[in-house]
């Protein structure tokens, strides 16, 4: 007699990976760095409209009334994520540590004390009205340069000991130490610690003149790979940011230093639209807005060289709404992810 074969168990999904199989991370673990991208990018446009104000401003809806907006909006939402990230570091540090470890994600890391610099330079006169508020500011800008700072170190340890693997070397590198230092520049000029803020200024072309070389071998070796292709509006923000913090801090430099900068800013521009094919077949996320602060910075410096050379008003206006129609196709693309529920990573 044969015996029948016994009946195979019922299929699962999970039976292929078995216990390998890890549970999906709540949505706070899955938080994404480069979410700090939307409040920097909306509070640098909030500066490019103001000082379009300061040339044209009329009646209704004006200049300074859409920079109000746009710094209340931009605050609104950093303000957010800060705590936010706050109860990220207090309920997931393992998730966080391995974040702060990985060249990418931890260079993206510096988008959180980079974005409180900008709001700290935006609101320092606010700030130092009062001994309590400057201490305030001052302690606020002192912890976000530190938290900066050991961004940096991590990133270019890395990089210069060779750990950082080839495909990995993208733009965001540049954020710590970069960005990271003209926007601190910025926020400590602000507070009226003048001699430390060219310093740090200082610094962070230093920080340039270290990485770019590596990294645009890197990109110029072929295209990045999908995941990072986002990133490549960070290419464009040294030289723009470094443009800003000149016109910054040197209030009395004449237009034609600024149309220099400005000239400096024009080359990585035209490489990253010269290689359009390569980001535009991403898939659209919150990493595109890499482009959002340095598009806002080239519009406030071209305001600041009309206003300085005293030239027509036009191509102050051009550029802001140019930086404008970006960001709010950033935005509209990015509410609809979130309407999706497909902003944060899926695992």
């Amino acid at each position: 007699m044969t015996q029948r074969p016994a009946r195979p168990a019922p299929h699962t999904p999970d039976a292929d990976q078995g216990a390998t199989v890890a549970p999906r991370r709540g949505w706070l673990a899955r938080l994404w760095p480069g979410l700090f991208g939307i409040p920097l990018g909306l509070l640098g446009l909030a500066g490019a409209w103001r000082r379009l104000a300061l040339l044209a401003d009329g009646p209704g809806w004006t200049a300074a009334g859409v920079a109000q907006l746009l710094t209340v909006l931009g605050t609104a939402i950093w303000a957010l994520l800060f705590v936010l990230w706050s109860l990220k570091w207090l309920r997931h540090r393992e998730v966080l540590r391995a974040e702060w470890r990985h060249p990418v994600q931890g260079s993206l890391l510096a988008l959180w004390p980079v974005s409180t610099l900008l709001v700290v330079a935006i609101f320092a006169p606010l700030a130092v009205q009062s001994p309590i508020g400057y201490a305030c500011a001052l302690a606020i800008t002192l912890l976000a340069l530190a938290m900066q700072l050991s961004i940096a170190w991590q990133v270019v340890s890395q990089l210069s000991t060779g750990q950082t693997p080839a495909e990995l070397v993208s733009p965001a590198l540049y954020m710590p130490v970069v960005p990271g230092g003209f926007v601190g520049a910025m926020a400590l000029h602000a507070l009226g610690l003048h001699g430390w803020a060219v310093l740090l200024f200082g610094m962070g072309l230093g920080g340039w003149a270290l990485l770019e070389v590596r990294i645009l071998h890197r990109l110029f070796a072929g295209p990045l790979p999908m995941a990072l292709r986002p990133t490549m509006g960070l290419e464009i923000a040294p030289a723009a940011v470094g443009s800003l913090a000149l016109s910054f801090l040197w209030p009395q430099l004449p237009a034609d230093v600024l149309l220099v900068a400005q000239g400096i800013t024009v080359g990585p521009v035209l490489a990253v639209l010269a290689r359009w094919h390569w980001w535009t077949a991403a898939p659209f996320s919150a990493g595109f807005w890499s482009f959002s602060f340095p598009m806002a910075a080239i519009a406030s410096v071209t305001v600041e060289s009309v206003q300085r050379g005293g030239w027509p008003a036009f191509p102050a206006w051009a550029a802001v709404l140019v930086a404008s129609a970006v960001i709010a196709y950033l935005a509209l693309r990015t509410l609809a992810l979130l309407r999706q529920g497909r902003l944060l990573p899926v695992s």
